[in-house]
C-alpha cells in the first residue's frame, strides 16, 4: 500500500473544519468520488499535504482535485494558486483545477476528466 503523503500537523484542525462546512460544488462532487465510486479509487476530501490543505486527494493517482469559488479569479487568488500549485508539483501531485460552475453544470464531464487524468 502507497504511503500517505506527509502534512503539517498544525493543519488537521481546519481540514475538519473545511470538511463540516463544504461548499455546495464541493458536496456534489464528493458525492461521487467517496466510497470508491470513481474507478475504485479511495479519495480524501479536504486532505493536508505539505503545507496545504486541499479539496480532494486521491494517493493510489497521486492526483489533488480542486474545486475552486469566485475568489479564485481574482489575481490575488490566482498568484496564491499558482504558489500552492507550484509547491504541491514539487512533492510529486498532479493537480485539476475546476470552476464551482463547472462541477454544478457540467458534473458528468468534469468527472469524466477526472477519470482520464
Amino acid at each position: 500500500m502507497k504511503e500517505m503523503a506527509p502534512y503539517n500537523l498544525d493543519l488537521r484542525s481546519r481540514s475538519q473544519e473545511l470538511r463540516r462546512n463544504q461548499t455546495e460544488a464541493e458536496s456534489l462532487l464528493w458525492s461521487f468520488l467517496r466510497r470508491k465510486q470513481l474507478d475504485g479509487f479511495q479519495w480524501y476530501r479536504q486532505k493536508p499535504l505539505g503545507n496545504c490543505i486541499v479539496d480532494f486527494y486521491c494517493p493510489k493517482r497521486n492526483l489533488v482535485v480542486e474545486a475552486d469559488g469566485a475568489q479564485h479569479s481574482t489575481a490575488e487568488g490566482r498568484e496564491y494558486d499558482e504558489e500552492r500549485d507550484a509547491e504541491l508539483k514539487e512533492l510529486g501531485f498532479k493537480i485539476l483545477r475546476f470552476s464551482n460552475q463547472e462541477i454544478l453544470n457540467n458534473t458528468k464531464k468534469v468527472l469524466d476528466i477526472i477519470k482520464d487524468f
